[in-house]
């Protein structure tokens, strides 16, 4: 376990060893959570975007359940 000493302005130093294995670079973002009594770093994705790709993948195309639903409306509608 590292111990760490946090400085006059609230900053904290992440030590060497630390920063090579999970490669942190200077103006890396992190976040940090308060979970119940102890605080979590999480490193944050330099690309959110291309970080957030893909995983909202379904079955079935939001374009294709949508032409459904309209299919659906519109032999509703003929019936009436």
């Amino acid at each position: 376990m590292q111990t760490m000493n946090v400085l006059n302005k609230g900053q904290i130093v992440i030590p060497a060893e630390i920063r090579h294995r999970y490669g942190i670079k200077p103006g890396m973002p992190l976040e940090i959570r308060e979970v119940g009594d102890h605080l979590e770093l999480y490193l944050l994705p330099s690309d959110p975007i291309l970080a957030f790709r893909g995983s909202l993948k379904t079955t079935d195309s939001l374009a294709n359940q949508m032409i459904e639903e309209h299919r659906n409306e519109v032999a509703q509608d003929g019936r009436g």
